[in-house]
């Protein structure tokens, strides 16, 4: 359980960045823990488990990846009729590996999806850091695409500057702005993309603060605004009503030495609405978010299994 701890300690410090990055090393976590484990028999095995998946899921409040990756590989264990623990470490650890590959995989069809409907000579707008969104660009340039990117420098973590080194390394041209020039820079642009850190139910995508503002931006200015990230993103407790949970960051962040009588918030993420949002570039191609129910029970159905309203704090965004 250390090294879950350890883990869990890591993506609490931002030592760990990116739901797709945070998701991976929890599931990574995971295999170690049943490869350590010393349980005798299935129950503790998987009181074990249950343990670590909690307080994995205790590190951040807006992080369903995770989630859905822990809870695909435990209900794995927990449905096998497989008694022997070493044999279920077995199927734990060939499953964590599955569910790996196949996140690559949907990342790498992603990525192919998306770089085919960038064109010659475009300018495109993005913010904070995709893993998912930084591959496409770079499967593009790859592709012999030509096109410059403008990023922001998406405050307080700066992970736009993670963004513009992965496109400065690359060779794609890059602009980089403070975030307060995005309503000078969008109208410059052709279109916007950004990633996700969830989708809900009704389509909505939550990502780092500031999205939804540029969202707009784009709006006003026409210029088509995309998300491109895996389905596996999509959060299925709000499809009972629950609210997705927005993480509230440590205000030391925003400023270190603020006066004692200040109030700082730091929210990490905010929620842009549908309407807002051309399409999804995702694994399964380009899809309109307002399909998003059909499109999880026809190729995720196993998500709804272990869904319920009750398997972490939901909170308002503030």
């Amino acid at each position: 359980m250390e090294a879950v701890k350890a883990t869990a300690e890591k993506i609490c410090r931002f030592e760990v960045q990116g739901a797709r990055n945070t998701a991976i090393a929890a599931v990574k976590t995971l295999q170690m823990l049943a490869q350590q484990s010393e349980a005798k028999n299935k129950i503790e095995f998987l009181t074990n488990l249950s343990q670590a998946q909690q307080l994995l899921f205790n590190t951040r409040e807006t992080e369903p990846l995770m989630r859905n990756a822990l809870h695909y590989i435990i209900d794995q264990v927990q449905q096998s009729s497989i008694q022997n623990v070493h044999e279920l470490c077995t199927l734990l650890v060939v499953g964590a590996d599955k569910f790996l590959s196949e996140l690559d995989a949907s990342r790498e069809h992603t990525a192919e999806i998306g770089a085919k409907h960038i064109q010659n000579g475009i300018t495109i707008f993005t913010h904070c850091h995709s893993s998912t969104a930084t591959r496409m660009l770079t499967k593009a340039k790859q592709d012999g695409k030509n096109f410059r990117v403008i990023c922001t420098e998406t405050r307080p973590a700066f992970q736009g500057r993670i963004t513009a080194r992965e496109m400065i390394e690359n060779g794609i041209e890059t602009t980089f702005i403070v975030d307060s020039a995005a309503q000078t820079f969008i109208p410059k642009a052709d279109l916007v993309i950004v990633g996700a850190d969830a989708i809900t139910h009704e389509g909505n995508v939550v990502n780092k603060i500031g999205t939804s503002g540029l969202a707009i931006l784009a709006y006003e200015a026409r210029k088509p605004f995309y998300v491109v990230s895996e389905l596996l993103k999509f959060d299925p407790i709000t499809s009972y009503n629950a609210l997705e949970g927005i993480e509230q960051r440590n205000p030391a962040e925003v400023w270190k030495e603020s006066p004692k009588e200040l109030d700082v918030r730091n929210p990490a993420f905010d929620v842009t609405p549908s309407r807002y949002i051309h399409g999804l570039i995702c694994e399964k191609g380009i899809i309109p978010l307002k399909n998003m129910p059909e499109i999880m029970q026809q190729f995720y159905p196993w998500l709804y299994k272990q869904s319920s309203p009750n398997l972490h704090v939901n909170q308002k965004t503030p």
